[in-house]
C-alpha cells in the first residue's frame, strides 16, 4: 500500500497534477478503522500525535515508551468518541500521566538491585579512583609549595643585592665626600700656617729695621 501511494505521489509530481490528499498515513490501520466520513479526521489526529511523538524523542533526556503508549492511548480514545460518543481525556491530564509514569519507570530502573560483588569491586575502585585523586592533589600542593618557596627565595635575594648595592653607593658617595673633606681641611691648615710665617717675618723685618 505504500508503494501505491508513492507511486501516485510521484506520478501527480510528474504529470503536474494535484497530489493525493492523505499520503502514506491514510493507510495506517487507525484511520482504516474509522467510518468514511471520519478517516480526513483521523488522518488529521494521528499526524498529530505523530508530531508529538517526534518531538518528545528529540529534546527528551532519557528514553522511554511511556509518552508513545499515552499518545496511543489517545488515538483509540478518539476512535472511540467518533464511533460511540465516549468523551475522551483531555490531552493535559494524558501528558501528566505520561510523566509520572516515566519518572516511575526511572525509579525503578535507579533501584533495581545490583549484585553484591559487583558493588564491592563498583566500591573498592571508587576507593582507588579517590586515593588516585587525593594522591594528584597532594602531589599538585607540594609542587605548589615548593614554587611558592623558591619563588620567595629569590625576592628575598634579589631585596638583599639591591640593599647591598645600595649601601655600596651610599660608602661610595660618603668616601669622596670624606675626601674632599680632608683636603679642604689640608688646605685650611697651609694656608694658616702660611699667614703665620708671613706675619712672623713681617716681625722680625720689623725689629731689624727699628734696630
Amino acid at each position: 500500500m505504500a508503494v501505491k501511494s508513492l507511486l501516485h505521489v510521484f506520478r501527480a509530481l510528474k504529470t503536474r497534477g494535484n497530489t493525493p490528499k492523505y499520503g502514506l498515513i491514510f493507510h495506517s490501520s487507525f484511520i482504516g478503522r474509522a467510518s468514511a466520513k471520519n478517516k480526513g479526521r483521523m488522518a488529521r489526529y494521528l499526524a498529530n500525535k505523530c508530531s508529538i511523538a517526534s518531538r518528545i524523542d528529540c529534546f527528551s533526556e532519557r528514553g522511554t515508551t511511556a509518552f508513545g503508549e499515552k499518545l496511543r492511548e489517545q488515538v483509540e480514545e478518539r476512535l472511540d468518541f467518533y464511533d460511540k460518543g465516549v468523551a475522551p481525556r483531555k490531552n493535559i491530564d494524558v501528558m501528566k500521566s505520561a510523566i509520572e509514569s516515566a519518572d516511575n519507570k526511572d525509579m525503578e530502573m535507579e533501584t533495581e538491585e545490583v549484585p553484591v560483588e559487583a558493588s564491592g569491586k563498583k566500591a573498592k575502585k571508587k576507593k582507588q579512583k579517590a586515593a588516585d585523586e587525593g594522591d594528584d592533589m597532594a602531589v599538585e600542593t607540594t609542587n605548589g609549595d615548593a614554587l611558592e618557596d623558591q619563588k620567595s627565595e629569590k625576592k628575598k635575594k634579589k631585596k638583599e643585592k639591591r640593599k647591598l648595592d645600595q649601601e655600596a653607593e651610599q660608602n661610595v658617595i660618603n668616601g669622596v665626600a670624606d675626601g674632599e673633606v680632608k683636603k679642604k681641611k689640608k688646605k685650611d691648615k697651609k694656608d694658616e700656617n702660611g699667614e703665620m710665617v708671613e706675619a712672623a717675618s713681617e716681625t722680625k723685618k720689623k725689629k731689624k729695621s727699628k734696630s
